[in-house]
């Protein structure tokens, strides 16, 4: 016997039609939005990549700040001479130009100046040997053995300062009093520049009296253990003569609290 096809039974079939051509037409849609999306989207996971397009970018403003304190010392010995020539013509401005000799004097003395001398570069490196220690999870509990770290790299600047380390650079970055040494995960930031590893640490000094200082450091005994263990790189060379730039960063002078006066009265 066939089966009887009422309105309501054509009305269903023509609405399943129509709910499965829009849901056909917005998956079409969805799909050619990805695919467009992925076409101009340039996404970059690599590390490396990312810290030398920033240290392209710092060392630009760093060139940028070079060129303007080069304009200010050529103002300031500009002057020096002026106050110089105005002090010859008479008594009067002999004031003015101590005060400008003092100050042009107090400028170049906060200048770290070139050096260059026997001494020692230690290299800190990651292991390779972290990707062999991935569990079947896909992580690994203690990626923190493999990699250098923050103090790893305060240790060997104490220690080369301990040895009698005269000047000192970490990678291309002189090392001032107020130097500060910052690791975000495995990228080293000095001076507002940022680096991966491997680290070169630089010091001039007595080659034996710093390699004694680093051997005799406990905080490197430590690390020693990470090398043997985890593959950590750490590498001591003496080098003859190393040569640091003189830097342009002027070097914070001190200020001191003084006595306010202003309110006492006569002998009290």
């Amino acid at each position: 016997m066939a089966r009887h096809q009422g309105k309501h039974s054509a009305r269903r079939s023509w609405l399943s039609g129509a709910a499965a051509f829009v849901v056909i037409a917005l998956t079409g849609f969805l799909l050619s939005t990805n695919v467009r999306v992925n076409r101009t989207t340039t996404v970059n996971n690599d590390t490396a990549d990312l810290v030398e397009h920033s240290v392209a970018e710092v060392s630009q403003l760093q060139n940028d700040v070079n060129d303007l304190q080069k304009q200010v010392n050529n103002l300031t010995d500009a002057l020096g001479a002026t106050g110089s020539n105005k002090n010859g013509t008479g008594n009067s401005n002999s004031g003015s130009n101590a005060e400008t000799s003092t100050d042009a004097n107090s400028d170049a003395s906060l200048m770290l100046p070139a050096v260059s001398g026997p001494g020692l570069t230690v290299t800190l490196d990651d292991s390779p040997l972290w990707e062999n220690a991935v569990n079947d999870n896909g992580t690994t509990a203690n990626i923190n053995d493999y990699v250098i770290h923050q103090q790893d790299v305060e240790s060997v600047v104490n220690a080369l300062w301990a040895g009698g380390a005269e000047s000192m650079k970490i990678m291309d970055q002189r090392v001032l009093f107020n130097s500060a040494v910052i690791c975000s995960g495995n990228v080293l930031s000095i001076h507002g520049k940022k680096y991966a590893p491997p680290f070169t640490i630089s010091a001039i000094g007595d080659p034996a009296s710093m390699r004694k200082a680093l051997n005799d450091s406990q905080a490197i005994t430590i690390l020693k253990q990470y090398v043997s263990a985890f593959g950590i790189g750490y590498k001591v060379e003496n080098k003859e003569n190393l040569q640091f730039e003189a830097t342009t960063a002027l070097l914070q002078q001190f200020k001191y609290a003084t006595v306010d006066t202003s309110k006492t009265k006569g002998g009290e």
